[in-house]
C-alpha cells in the first residue's frame, strides 16, 4: 500500500529546486506561486508505484516503485513531465491506457498562473488525482478557501492522505463526478479541472460568481487539445473564453469518446482520397482546426502486421454510425477511400483542411468558446460571432 510521507522523508536534494529554478527562468511560475511550490514537493504526491514508458511492454508501460528503482523514480518525480500513476481505472490486466497521473510541473504552473486568483478566493478544483495541486492551492490561499473532487475513491484516499501528512489539507475533499461541481460550497471565484471536457458543464458556470474563471483542458474526439481559460457572465449573459495553449489531458470521465472499430461489412463508398491524410494531422493546430468542424469524429490508426507499411490506414467513426478509412500508402489509388453511413466523414475532414489553409493556418490560440446563457457551446476564430463548426449542447 502506498504510504503518506512528509516532506522531510521524500526530499532528494537539489533536483526538485532545480526542477522550480526552471521554471521560474523559463517564466512558467507566475508571480505569487513560487512559495506554495516550495511548501508542496511534488514529491509528496506522487505515490510509490508509479508508471513509467515502456515500447517494449505490450501496454507500452511498467510498474517503477521507489524501494526497488529509486534513481529512475526520483528522475521521473523530479522531471518537467507527467508521471502516469494509475492505468485503466485500475483494473488488472487492461489494455494499459493512463487515467490518473502527476501532470507536467510547467503545465500545472501555468494552468494556476491563468487561474489569476487573489488573496480570499475560493476555488474548487476538479481532478484531485495525486493531490499536489490541491496543494499548491492550499498553500496560496488556505484550506478553507479549497475545495477538491474526484471520481475515484481510492485515489481520493490515497491523496487525503498526502494532503493530511503535507499539512495541506483543504477544507473539502469530496468523491464525486466533476461534472456535477460542489453546489454545497458555492458560489466560487475559480475553477480549476486537470480533466478533459468536450462541453464545458453549466453547473460549473452557476456555481460561480460573475467574473469568475474558469480554466480547463478542452477538446474533441478528434483532438484533445486546448486549454480553455472561460470568464463567466453575469446570470442570464454569455460566458467567454480563450484557448490559451495547446495541452492534452485524460478525459473526464462521463465525457470519454467513443472507441473506434470499423464495420465488417464492405464499405458503402470506395475511391481515391483528395488529400494525403498526413495533412489531417499534420500538427495540433490543423487537428484542432478539424475537430471543431467535424466534433463527433475519432480516429485510430490500424494496420496488419504481416505487411505494415502498405495497410496502414487512419480509420473514423463519428460514434453514430458512419465510419470511414484512407491508406497512407497511395492514398490517391481508386480503392485509398473507405466511407460507410450516412456521412462522408473523410470528405468532412478534407473540407476543415481546406478552410484551415484559406483562413491562414490559424494557431488554435486564435479560437475561443463562448457558453450562452442555455448552456449551448459556439466556438469562433478571432471574435465571437466568427462562428467555426456547429453550436453544441444546452437544451
Amino acid at each position: 500500500m502506498d504510504q503518506a510521507r512528509s516532506a522531510e522523508e521524500v526530499t532528494d536534494g537539489d533536483g526538485y529546486a532545480r526542477l522550480l529554478s526552471g521554471l521560474t527562468k523559463s517564466g512558467a511560475l507566475a508571480d505569487g506561486w513560487r512559495g506554495a511550490f516550495e511548501r508542496a514537493p511534488r514529491a509528496v504526491f506522487v505515490p510509490e508505484a508509479v508508471w513509467a514508458p515502456d515500447e517494449t511492454s505490450p501496454t507500452g508501460h511498467r510498474l517503477v516503485t521507489r524501494a526497488e528503482e529509486p534513481e529512475t523514480w526520483w528522475a521521473l518525480v523530479d522531471a518537467d513531465g507527467v508521471v502516469v500513476t494509475q492505468l485503466d481505472d485500475g483494473a488488472e490486466a487492461g489494455p494499459g491506457i493512463p487515467t490518473s497521473s502527476a501532470s507536467k510541473p510547467s503545465l500545472v504552473a501555468s494552468m494556476l498562473g491563468h487561474l489569476d486568483v487573489t488573496d480570499g478566493a475560493r476555488v474548487l478544483d476538479i481532478g484531485t488525482g495525486t493531490g499536489w495541486t490541491s496543494a499548491l492551492l492550499t498553500a496560496r490561499l488556505g484550506g478553507e478557501a479549497v475545495t477538491t473532487v474526484e471520481v475515484d475513491p481510492r485515489v481520493s484516499e490515497q491523496a487525503a492522505l498526502r494532503l493530511r501528512s503535507a499539512a495541506l489539507e483543504p477544507a473539502r475533499l469530496v468523491v464525486g463526478d466533476g461534472l456535477a461541481g460542489r453546489p454545497e460550497s458555492a458560489p466560487y471565484d475559480h475553477i480549476h479541472s486537470t480533466a478533459a471536457v468536450r462541453r464545458v458543464p453549466r453547473t460549473w458556470i452557476e456555481q460561480t460568481r460573475p467574473g469568475a474563471t474558469i480554466v480547463t483542458p478542452w477538446g474533441t474526439p478528434y483532438a484533445n487539445a486546448g486549454l480553455l481559460r472561460l470568464v463567466t457572465g453575469e446570470p442570464g449573459a454569455p460566458s467567454y473564453g480563450r484557448f490559451v495553449a495547446n495541452v492534452s489531458f485524460m478525459w473526464m470521465r462521463a465525457q470519454r469518446p467513443h472507441a473506434v472499430t470499423l464495420p465488417p461489412t464492405e464499405p458503402d463508398q470506395r475511391g481515391p482520397s483528395a488529400m494525403d491524410p498526413d495533412l489531417a494531422l499534420s500538427n495540433a493546430d490543423v487537428a484542432f482546426t478539424i475537430g471543431l468542424h467535424v466534433p463527433d469524429a475519432r480516429y485510430v490508426h490500424t494496420w496488419d502486421t504481416a505487411n505494415p507499411a502498405a495497410t496502414y490506414r487512419i480509420a473514423l467513426s463519428d460514434g453514430n454510425g458512419s465510419w470511414a478509412s484512407v491508406r497512407y500508402e497511395a492514398w490517391d489509388a481508386p480503392d485509398a477511400v473507405h466511407q460507410w453511413g450516412t456521412r462522408r466523414l473523410w470528405d468532412e475532414i478534407t473540407s476543415a483542411r481546406t478552410w484551415w489553409d484559406a483562413h491562414g493556418r490559424p494557431p488554435l490560440t486564435r479560437f475561443g468558446l463562448t457558453i450562452t446563457a442555455r448552456g449551448r457551446q459556439e466556438t469562433w476564430l478571432d471574435k465571437p460571432g466568427s462562428t467555426v463548426g456547429s453550436p453544441r449542447g444546452g437544451p
